[in-house]
């Protein structure tokens, strides 16, 4: 779980939207370098076939850098594009079922918004959680409720599983986040769409260090 939780630190959701200018590999590639640790391809409104070329060519640019990428709600497509995992949602597939797809060398993600959700997660095969949203967001219009910072603190407590908060976050919030107890920052526009994701990655880290 531990080495799960490094992994959490700077987590980038592409969105392909925002990445348009450059694309999404691009960006991933340069967000690496910045310091991302962890990617997720979330794209609602392709196939499976365009997930699986996408997370191809995302493998390719990550290969060495020990950077895991997962795929999210398709399950499909992260075995066929031999992706690290997959993340999904409460209304997404059963995580007895994702698991039983995945197999035990994958990474699992569950997204839990509720102290129930969290709470049913413990006994869950699920290697982290991804908690929110704290804040709300535009880059997903069918968010819950808004948990705050407080509301993150509760649920990350609830559960010993490494947590990822997600919401409406930006570099800014690293220090909160951190105080929180979630063991990093799941981030869209904070890098997707920004000038230079590079740069936008890097102050997730530097925000880190000097906390």
């Amino acid at each position: 779980m531990a080495l799960i939780a490094k992994k959490l630190r700077v987590y980038l959701v592409t969105d392909p939207a925002l990445c348009a200018d450059i694309g999404v590999v691009e960006t991933v590639q340069r967000a690496v370098a910045g310091g991302v640790t962890m990617v997720q391809l979330r794209d609602k409104h392709a196939t499976t076939a365009q997930r699986v070329d996408l997370a191809r060519a995302l493998i390719r640019v990550l290969n060495g850098t020990g950077v895991p990428l997962l795929i999210n709600d398709d399950l499909e497509a992260a075995i066929a594009s031999g992706a690290d995992g997959a993340h999904i949602g409460q209304g997404d597939s059963s995580v007895q079922k994702a698991r039983s797809v995945l197999g035990s060398d994958r990474i699992l993600g569950l997204s839990c918004e509720t102290a129930r959700t969290v709470s049913k997660a413990n006994s869950a095969p699920v290697d982290y959680l991804g908690i929110g949203p704290v804040f709300a967001t535009d880059t997903k219009s069918d968010h819950k409720q808004p948990i705050g910072m407080a509301g993150l603190k509760t649920l990350v407590s609830l559960s010993d599983l490494p947590a990822v908060a997600i919401g409406g976050l930006n570099a800014t919030h690293v220090g909160d986040v951190m105080s929180a107890g979630a063991d990093g920052l799941a981030v869209v526009s904070a890098i997707c769409g920004q000038p230079d994701p590079s740069a936008a990655a890097g102050k997730f880290i530097q925000n880190r260090r000097s906390q």
